[in-house]
């Protein structure tokens, strides 16, 4: 009965681990450049903001907030088209300062 009890519960536990959608850092990457580098660079609207810039908690509180920085704008297509923001968000926390693989957006 135990053993019947832990399964039961092992699999309404992993449910909505299953059902998490999970982006791509290599999209992410690619999106991040194209939608997001057109502001976020030296001397651009956005000033420079790479993964390097905030750690994992500091970007996971970004976009859980669902707010575009410091204009408080909600993210929308505006910024990126739809579907591109679960991949650039992966990408970002993926990457962020203190992740075991951190980097900057390149190019």
């Amino acid at each position: 009965m135990r053993i019947l009890t832990l399964l039961t519960l092992a699999t309404v536990l992993a449910i909505p681990l299953a059902a998490q959608e999970k982006g791509s850092d290599t999209k992410g990457k690619f999106y991040y450049q194209k939608d997001c580098k057109i502001c976020h660079v030296a001397g651009g609207k956005g000033g420079v903001l790479t993964p390097l810039s905030k750690t994992q908690n500091q970007w996971k509180k970004v976009f859980d907030a669902g707010n575009h920085g410091k204009s408080q704008e909600p993210f929308s297509p505006k910024f990126a088209p739809e579907g591109h923001l679960l991949h650039i968000k992966t990408f970002l926390i993926n990457h962020a300062s203190d992740s075991p693989q951190p980097e900057t957006c390149g190019g």
